[in-house]
C-alpha cells in the first residue's frame, strides 16, 4: 500500500508507530520527563484509536482496552512503579479473557505444552531473574496472557508472536531489576521489543475480527 494511502486509511497506526520510534529516540536524551512521558502513553494509546477506529465489535473494543490499560500503565510506571505494575496487570487480565472467549476449538499437542510452558515457565523466570515476590504475582498474569494468546484463534504469527515479545521485554526488565542486565543492555531493548509487541497484538486482533465480518 503507498504511503500516502497508509496514512489515510490508518491515520492512528502511523501516529503510534511516529511516537513510538520519538519515543525511543530521546528516551535518553536531555528532553523533559513530561514530555517523554506523553510520548510513552501516547504511542500505545495511539493503538487504542486505532482499534476502535477499524471496528465496532466486541473484540476490537477489549483490544481496545487492553490497549488503553497498557498506555496508562506506561505512564503511570514513570511515577509509581506499584501504580505502573497494576495498570499493566489489569491490561493482562483483559486480554486473557479477550483470548478465552476466543478460544481455539482444537489445538495441537505441541500447542497446549507451549502455553504451559509459558504459563509456568514466566512466572518462574521472573522469580529467578529477579526474587521479588511481587514479580511473579505480575509474571502470573504475564504468562497467562501469553499463554491463552498462544492458544486463541488469533494468529500465532500476529498476536502469538507479539504476546512473546512482551514477556521478553518484561523479562528483560525483571533482569535488569536482579542486576543480571545492565541498563546499557535493556535500555536499547525493553521498548521496541514491548512495542513491538503491542503492535502485533493490537494488529492482530483487529485483522481478525474485520475478516469476520467480510465472511
Amino acid at each position: 500500500m503507498p504511503k500516502r494511502a497508509l496514512i489515510d486509511s490508518r491515520p492512528w497506526l502511523v501516529a503510534g508507530i511516529a511516537l513510538a520510534i520519538a519515543f525511543w529516540l530521546v528516551a535518553d536524551g536531555a528532553l523533559g520527563g513530561t514530555f517523554k512521558i506523553m510520548l510513552k502513553g501516547a504511542s500505545v494509546a495511539a493503538l487504542a484509536g486505532y482499534a476502535l477506529s477499524r471496528s465496532s465489535a466486541r473484540d476490537a473494543r477489549m483490544v481496545a482496552a487492553v490497549m488503553a490499560a497498557g498506555a496508562a500503565g506506561d505512564v503511570a510506571l514513570e511515577l509509581n512503579t506499584i501504580a505502573g505494575g497494576a495498570f499493566f496487570l489489569l491490561s493482562h487480565l483483559i486480554a486473557i479473557a479477550l483470548y478465552l472467549v476466543n478460544r481455539r476449538s482444537q489445538p495441537s499437542g505441541t500447542q497446549r505444552a507451549a502455553a504451559l510452558a509459558l504459563l509456568v515457565g514466566v512466572p518462574v523466570a521472573a522469580w529467578l531473574l529477579a526474587h521479588d515476590p511481587m514479580a511473579v504475582i505480575y509474571a502470573t498474569a504475564l504468562g497467562g496472557m501469553a499463554a491463552t494468546a498462544w492458544l486463541s484463534r488469533f494468529s500465532r504469527y500476529n498476536v502469538g508472536i507479539g504476546a512473546l515479545l512482551f514477556v521478553v521485554s518484561d523479562l528483560l526488565i525483571f533482569a535488569r531489576l536482579g542486576g543480571a542486565l545492565d541498563q546499557t543492555v535493556t535500555g536499547w531493548l525493553v521498548w521496541p521489543l514491548y512495542y513491538a509487541g503491542q503492535l502485533l497484538i493490537c494488529t492482530g486482533v483487529i485483522r481478525t475480527v474485520r475478516q469476520d465480518h467480510r465472511a
